[in-house]
């Protein structure tokens, strides 16, 4: 788990045009809530945001939230970002405060690591979970779940069941859901392969049996 400093101001207006104002001023409309306190609306800076989400991306961010006069910092977790409809913009951002000593449910994403004897071999990689939840202490999250994929075969694949982070890690699932498999070369490719090869073929015979015409 990484603390990311984050940046906040207090805003005591609220509504759809409260909101616009603050956007065309280069802040974001947000809000804290969870913990002892009541829910807050904050203004967070745009480039600040948008710089983090860039080098971090948006999935499992804990962030140590410097509220300006507030005094103590609060240790919260990015819940929601909404975009506008062209994903350009930030429309609102929904921050939790977290106990560190409690569990929590977070979207972590899947790294594949290696490449398999069946991708070798011409077989495809099918990633079927690009990120999936776990439950643990914050300080437990894991960047990322990392799978070696560099023994399966043509037709192998990685169950949610074969994932092991430690005894602190639970990844949350009533059934064993498939996370990554190796297929076999499409049909269709090898149709539009011989496709392609046809009139390679047939044009001797076409141009021969044209002559003796």
């Amino acid at each position: 788990m990484e603390l990311i400093d984050l940046n906040a101001k207090k805003r005591e207006t609220t509504g759809k045009g409260a909101a616009r104002q603050l956007r065309a001023k280069k802040a974001i409309p947000a809000i804290v809530y969870g913990g002892k306190t009541e829910p807050t609306m904050l203004a967070l800076d745009t480039v600040e945001f948008d710089n983090i989400i860039r080098k971090h991306g948006s999935m499992g961010l804990f962030f140590n939230l410097r509220i300006s006069g507030a005094g103590a910092d609060k240790i919260v977790m990015l819940k929601d970002m909404h975009m506008d409809t062209f994903g350009l913009n930030y429309l609102h951002v929904d921050l939790q405060e977290i106990d560190m000593e409690k569990k929590i449910t977070v979207s972590v994403q899947v790294e594949v690591v290696g490449k398999s004897k069946g991708v070798k071999e011409g077989g495809l990689l099918q990633l079927i979970r690009r990120e999936l939840d776990v439950v643990c202490k914050p300080m437990d999250t894991p960047d990322t779940i990392k799978i070696d994929i560099t023994d399966l075969d043509i037709g192998d694949a990685v169950h949610v069941n074969d994932i092991d982070l430690g005894e602190h890690i639970h990844i949350p699932h009533d059934v064993n859901f498939t996370v990554i498999t190796i297929v076999p070369p499409s049909t269709d490719s090898k149709e539009r392969g011989e496709e392609d090869e046809e009139p390679v073929e047939k044009a001797p015979a076409a141009s021969k049996k044209a002559a003796e015409e």
